[in-house]
């Protein structure tokens, strides 16, 4: 046959395949070019960033980057690959993806003319299942703002599975939050955002390793999240440690903070000098829950279960939010400022805290109410600048602490209500706790300051206790 009749003889059996469904036309062609054809479950397999980018924007796709570790150092907007379409699939596990913290300092637009932020990974589509990705930051430099992000949620039923975060570049790091938590020189770099309009995400066993200033995972103005088994953690520094230096950012500052008495769970002088004796979290808040996204925009229920959070600041912040939110055998470890901070109608269950560097529980919010608490005691010995297991404000609140042994809380642990020590620092208004029901099997003595009235306190198990109340 001659070569003209053969390839049209060619695109003729390609057209009758096309209608007849047995072969998949593009309208683009590059993304298939670089792609196998779709397996038995329906993923098509992909081995470049390039190529993802090209599916980025679909609906309907399912999509499997093939193991190995990736570079991403190149990006034309803010939000550095964008997830837009709905109904997708991308299947990354066994992938390794270093970014690089140049790109947080690009000057680019940002998509849609909105979201002024940067992010790695932006999911704005609905229906979106990501799985299997672990990240690492590399270059460590600290970007043009403080709104960095490494994945930002605000897609509806997204599901975000067994992600290894791993942050770093931020300004200036080691320091905490003895110089500020925004403005000036802060840079932070943040895990995991959940934003509004966000409805129905779900975070499953993904983990957070904050080695920068920032947020391990929170949640802004979405409703109805879940966060489960998700871990996050952090690291600390003494004082004594940073008061060595002879070179470096609070050397060059004489030691001398931008705050005064207490700075973030940390004891500063009232001049605003570090003082010895002190541990500070390097990170902020492990998972935190915002008042909202704005006006109209604020974040709704959250339910967060089988999770842990280490050496941050405060191990979980729900107190923030004005939705009733849910926290089920949660664990907060060697945290700064407390280990859960807790608001209205918040309810915990089979939750577990150490109070070693701040207390254990923290109700700090004078106007809070109906808070339902359960929460274990765990090994509070050997920390350093604390002596508080836990702080009350508010009414109608029924806490349980327990712990599994006494020798757990040192002497000179105390549980105060209607204060302003630990978290409650930043209370202006009186101290006021009213309507408590306090049950507890520790002697650790029970403070009720003036603005104490009605509450109940009740002792369990602890017959051969010497257990004050005062």
């Amino acid at each position: 046959m001659p070569p003209l009749r053969l390839q049209c003889f060619r695109w003729f059996c390609a057209a009758v395949l096309a209608a007849s469904g047995q072969l998949a036309v593009s309208t683009s062609g590059a993304a298939e070019k670089a792609a196998t054809a779709p397996a038995r479950d329906g993923f098509i397999t992909i081995d470049s960033l390039a190529t993802l980018r090209e599916f980025a924007g679909r609906s309907g796709v399912k999509v499997r980057l093939k193991p190995g570790t990736y570079t991403l150092d190149q990006a034309s907007s803010r939000h550095f690959i964008a997830l837009t379409g709905d109904d997708t699939h991308w299947d990354l596990r066994g992938v390794t993806l270093r970014i690089d913290t140049n790109l947080f300092r690009q000057i680019a637009a940002s998509p849609g003319g909105s979201g002024s932020f940067y992010c790695a990974f932006s999911l704005t589509g609905n229906r979106i299942t990501f799985e299997g990705l672990r990240t690492e930051n590399f270059g460590d430099r600290p970007g043009l703002q403080s709104r960095n992000k490494i994945f930002d949620l605000t897609g509806s039923d997204i599901v975000l599975r067994d992600v290894d975060i791993t942050t770093s570049g931020s300004s200036p790091w080691g320091h905490g939050s003895l110089f500020g938590i925004s403005g000036g020189d802060v840079r932070k770099m943040n895990g995991i955002r959940v934003g509004w309009p966000a409805r129905n995400v779900s975070l499953v066993g993904c983990r957070v390793h904050m080695r920068a200033m920032g947020h391990g995972i929170f949640v802004q103005g979405a409703r109805d999240t879940l966060i489960q088994d998700c871990h996050v953690d952090g690291l600390l520094r003494s004082t004594n440690d940073i008061l060595a230096e002879k070179s470096g950012y609070a050397f060059e500052r004489a030691f001398m903070t931008r705050g005064h008495g207490y700075i973030e769970g940390v004891n500063v002088g009232a001049d605003g000098r570090i003082l010895h004796d002190e541990m500070i979290a390097l990170s902020e808040d492990g998972i935190r829950l915002y008042e909202g996204a704005g006006k109209g925009q604020p974040t709704g229920p959250t339910r967060i279960v089988d999770c842990t959070v280490s050496r941050m600041r405060r191990g979980f912040c729900t107190g923030l939010s004005s939705s009733a939110d849910t926290l089920v055998n949660c664990v907060a470890r060697e945290c700064v400022a407390t280990g859960f901070n807790v608001g209205s109608r918040d309810g915990l269950q089979a939750c577990r805290a150490d109070a070693r560097y701040s207390e254990a529980l923290s109700l700090p919010y004078v106007n809070s109410h109906d808070a339902t608490v359960e929460l274990e005691l765990l090994d509070s010995r050997g920390g350093l600048a604390n002596d508080l297991l836990a702080v009350v404000n508010g009414r109608s609140h029924r806490i349980t602490l327990r712990t599994p042994d006494p020798a757990f809380v040192p002497p000179g642990f105390a549980i105060e209500l209607a204060t302003h020590r630990g978290y409650a620092h930043y209370q202006k208004a009186e101290a006021l706790a009213r309507d408590i029901v306090l049950r507890l099997n520790t002697a650790a003595p029970v403070v009720q300051n003036p603005g104490a009235q009605r509450n109940e306190i009740v002792r369990e198990d602890t017959d051969a206790l010497s257990a004050p109340t005062r």
